[in-house]
């Protein structure tokens, strides 16, 4: 049903139910905002976009007020624009005035706002008492002395991922967001994603910088410093230099990463494709010892764990479910572990001078490389990860002009892979790509091109699931014959949350499940340009699925490089030195959940 109003002197229709603000920019009204994140729910809270509304007794906010038949606005009367100009000089108030020396310099929501509304000084003395800044996990900081109260982190962990770690603590001028019932988020029930950070209008959440010590590794003659990129990387490292979402860079990158000083330029998609064959004989050794030997201890569905965010909400909201995830280290572990064995051997270095460094789209990668357990070549696999974000710095910092950088290639034999790797940076991409080489291997006959994509696996719905039945199965894999393979994909932990729920429950009648921590996959990782709406998610997807169809090879088993690996180091998949350097465990860490505790915290406060 169709709405009729006026804005702005401004005849508008859309449909019901949709929101002034909204209904202002359709029509090209720009409305300020704060509290407001497209995909995320607005608490109306910042009361930046006061608009009048004839008949109403008091200003309206416009992210919350749904349009009316015959609803008349006035979006820059000087009533409103002196009440949001208010709202924002109230802010700035109690907001540290050290721009220069802010994460967010340039790029602040409330920093725009504030030289769009002409504000050069601000009427208000502080009344807030300064706070510590919490340094307490791997991944992500928080400096709530910048915190505007929005609510965006809060609606995002909430809502979108489903954790509750963020909430409103105490009331009027005291509140603050607090981290479950601790001052620090490591005392949260928190998985490190960084969503908070991502949608962060300020500099009160980012990722914890780790430029200072990459710069020192680089600086250091006795250092090995190489380099890997994530798959996800290549469609949005662009955006930190004015490019439009999407638009692949991977030449660039590689060139830009070179004159920073690397001595090797690789690819996390080396090891993605690596995964392909680890995972998927993993799964289908799964299916022989449930299937033909019967054997009662086999967990299905599979669980895919390249995801760190994936894995931390594993471990503490379904520890029950961890039999059911594969063993398989995430690529960027599985990187670190060869860089530090295979590729130290083959180039003679000794590996305690090897660093290596991650670019991921991810904060939980952070915290990833941190884990005890990751340390199969009697070091430590990965020593540095810088987000997207970091690396877009890093390159500034160099005083290096990105854009008219030549295209490079990244370098063998750790930099060669396919197009089924560069999907791992959507979701349903590691199953899209898992699947193209689990019907070569059971069928023994080759994928059309045309049948490369899995449509069913693809966009941003929450949860999606496809099916294949297997037929003309080769002899080694003739118990497969007739059978309908299942499988599932899910983005973003509240999906992860029903699906993981309906395997608890016994409900999920699937072999194999692809979870991504994040919306829209590593595309939409909490360590990638800011803003990442589901718009710009669209269009990283695209980027990267041109990426693979560009590809002279889109099978994770046709890479020649890992085929070498395997003949001169690994073996065989799921082999003996595989499983020593590219597997590993996970844990019970299973704390009462926060979210119960926060409500009760405010009750109280």
């Amino acid at each position: 049903m169709a709405v009729t109003l006026m804005i702005d002197r401004l005849t508008v229709t859309v449909p019901e139910n949709t929101t002034v603000l909204d209904a202002a920019r359709q029509s090209g009204v720009v409305i300020p905002t704060l509290c407001h994140f497209p995909g995320v729910s607005s608490p109306g809270s910042c009361r930046v976009c006061l608009v009048e509304v004839q008949g109403a007794r008091t200003l309206q906010p416009a992210c919350v007020t749904k349009v009316a038949n015959g609803m008349v606005v006035k979006t820059a009367s000087k009533t409103a624009r002196d009440a949001r100009r208010l709202s924002v000089e109230l802010m700035l108030a109690n907001h540290p005035w050290d721009c220069n020396a802010c994460v967010r310099n340039g790029k602040c929501e409330l920093q725009a706002l504030a030289q769009d509304m002409g504000i050069t000084e601000v009427r208000f003395p502080s009344t807030r008492e300064p706070l510590p800044i919490d340094c307490s996990t791997p991944a992500v900081v928080r400096d709530m002395n910048k915190c505007v109260l929005c609510r965006r982190c809060v609606a995002v962990c909430q809502d979108v991922q489903g954790i509750g770690s963020l909430a409103p603590r105490s009331r009027g001028f005291d509140t603050i967001i607090g981290a479950g019932v601790g001052a620090d988020l490591s005392e949260a029930v928190c998985v490190q994603c960084g969503q908070c950070a991502a949608v962060c209008p300020v500099g009160a959440i980012y990722e914890k910088d780790a430029i200072e010590p990459v710069w020192a590794a680089l600086d250091d003659p006795t250092k090995h410093v190489v380099v890997q990129t994530a798959p996800a990387i290549r469609a949005a490292l662009g955006e930190c230099f004015g490019c439009e979402p999407g638009t692949r860079v991977t030449g660039k990158m590689v060139a830009a990463l070179r004159r920073l000083g690397f001595r090797k330029v690789f690819d996390t998609n080396f090891t993605a494709d690596l995964t392909i064959l680890e995972e998927g004989t993993e799964l289908l050794v799964r299916l022989q010892r449930a299937v033909v030997e019967k054997d009662p201890t086999v967990k299905l569905p599979m669980f895919t764990s390249c995801s760190p965010g994936w894995i931390n909400y594993m471990e503490q909201f379904y520890p029950q479910l961890i039999p059911n995830l594969s063993t398989c280290k995430s690529p960027q572990q599985m990187f670190g572990a060869l860089a530090k064995t295979y590729y130290a051997q083959k180039e003679g270095i000794d590996p305690k001078s090897i660093v290596v460094v991650s670019v991921m789209p991810c904060t939980a990668k952070k915290f990833e490389c941190d884990r005890s357990e990751m340390n199969a070549s009697g070091f430590k696999d990965v020593d540095y990860v810088l987000t997207t974000r970091e690396l877009g710095q890093l390159i500034k910092e160099a005083g290096i002009d990105f854009m008219s950088l030549p295209d490079e290639e990244q370098d063998a034999p750790m930099g060669l892979s396919t197009g089924a790797a560069d999907i791992f940076a959507n979701t349903g991409g590691v199953m899209e790509a898992a699947l193209r080489t689990v019907y070569e291997v059971v069928t023994g006959r080759e994928l059309p091109m045309a049948q490369l994509h899995v449509a069913p696996v693809q966009g941003l719905q929450g949860l999606k699931e496809a099916s294949v039945t297997l037929t003309g199965c080769v002899p080694a894999w003739s118990f497969l014959e007739g059978v309908t393979a299942k499988v599932a994909v899910a983005h973003g932990l509240s999906n992860a949350h029903t699906i993981c729920q309906m395997v608890a429950d016994g409900k999920a009648d699937y072999h194999f499940i692809e979870v991504m921590c994040c919306p829209g996959g590593c595309i939409g990782g909490g360590g990638q340009p800011r803003a990442t709406t589901d718009e710009v998610r669209k269009k990283r997807i695209q980027g990267i699925y041109r990426e693979d169809e560009g590809r002279p090879l889109r099978k994770s088993h046709d890479n020649p490089a890992v085929q070498q690996i395997y003949a001169d180091f690994l073996g065989t998949p799921n082999g003996h030195k595989s499983h020593e350097l590219l597997h590993t465990h996970y844990h019970d860490r299973k704390r009462h959940p926060q979210g119960g505790f926060i409500i009760i915290w405010n009750i109280l406060q």
